[in-house]
């Protein structure tokens, strides 16, 4: 598998359009479990056939029970240089009943480590909305996870996916999906204790200290372009979007053909406007109308002005030099804002005279 990413890379090389990279992320899964080797021959492949930029940010996301002290110095001294770590929960019920191999501990443990061997840029992820949680038990994570003093914060609301243990579960009706109010009044509690702490609410999801926001989560919610490397990775490079096979046997049969095993497609004006309002209105950066009508010419803040002075008038929202920022009750109804503004697929409302950008 690492040979055929390698391989893959070399056959992406002119992807960027000589473009420079400023970040690199091993994710996507369980990277944690390449050895040094592994990873030190995949970043060494990076270098050899694309331009980076100095001071580039290469995470890698990790598993606690995945840690020792004497592979985090490794990682560091190759050039990682930032971490990821999910440890999901600090109680040990929680984490028993979620299937993680870790225990509070060796969360706690973990981050430690991180610390210890030269890491100065650790994230940790946490999971709210958890069946059966209470408001005490989140309180209780916050406060551990707080007092790891990390980089960055990445929470997410647990959701019950079909195919998975939980959807199984939930259909037998061994779990019941948390109540709306709870979840909310979770995450409110999350946004008010990291603000207490001064970290910066830069994306719905994210927090981080002053100047450690992910540069390569970023430029996913600016729309910069991305190369994915992998099965099922996903690329994007400004107008279109493509992703691998996801079968691994097939894709390291095809890369070995020396043939790129993806499938693609275009996107429409429509598209790029709405997927630019469904990322930027996550944002400390907000949803720039300024923007979106010198790139396309689309006046949104026009279009859209009823339902805009709507939901400023509710306090869900507020407008600074026609930029559209969430409030935190906001934030809790970001899809679905985000989707009342999306221009219309269907009819391609004024949409038509619009060329592509160049």
């Amino acid at each position: 598998m690492v040979e055929s990413m390698q391989k893959e890379l070399m056959l992406h090389q002119s992807y960027f359009n000589a473009r420079s990279i400023t970040s690199i992320y091993f994710g996507g899964g369980t990277p944690s479990l390449l050895t040094v080797a592994e990873t030190t021959h995949l970043l060494n492949t990076i270098f050899k056939y694309f331009a980076v930029e100095p001071g580039v940010e290469i995470t890698l996301e990790a598993n606690p029970d995945d840690l020792t002290l004497d592979k985090l110095k490794e990682w560091l001294h190759i050039g990682i240089n930032r971490l990821s770590i999910g440890i999901q929960s600090f109680n040990d019920a929680t984490l028993r009943y979620m299937h993680r191999a870790h225990t509070s501990a060796m969360a706690q443990r973990s981050v430690e480590w991180a610390r210890k061997a030269g890491f100065d840029n650790v994230g940790i992820d946490l999971i709210y909305g958890i069946p059966d949680a209470t408001i005490v038990d989140c309180q209780t994570d916050l406060e551990k996870l707080l007092a790891l003093a990390p980089d960055h914060i990445s929470t997410y609301c647990l959701t019950i996916e079909n195919k998975t243990v939980f959807g199984h579960w939930y259909k037998e009706g061994k779990i019941r999906e948390p109540a709306e109010e709870l979840v909310a009044a979770q995450f409110l509690l999350i946004i008010e204790a990291c603000k207490k702490q001064n970290y910066l609410h830069y994306e719905i999801s994210n927090f981080c200290k002053p100047g450690k926001y992910s540069r390569h989560n970023a430029n996913y919610w600016k729309k910069g372009p991305y190369l994915g490397i992998g099965p099922s990775a996903h690329s994007y490079n400004g107008l279109e979007r493509q992703w691998n096979i996801a079968n691994n046997s097939l894709y390291i049969k095809s890369i070995r053909a020396e043939k790129l095993p993806y499938s693609s497609e275009r996107l429409t004006i429509a598209n790029q406007i709405n997927e630019y309002i469904m990322t930027s209105i996550r944002t400390c950066w907000g949803c720039d109308f300024s923007w979106i009508y010198n790139q396309y010419t689309i006046d949104l803040m026009e279009l859209q002005r009823t339902y805009i002075t709507n939901i400023i008038l509710k306090k869900l929202a507020y407008l600074v030099e026609n930029k559209l920022y969430l409030t935190n009750n906001g934030k809790l109804l970001a899809d679905s804002i985000a989707r009342d503004l999306f221009v219309d697929r269907s009819t391609g409302e004024g949409l038509l005279a619009v060329a592509l950008p160049t």
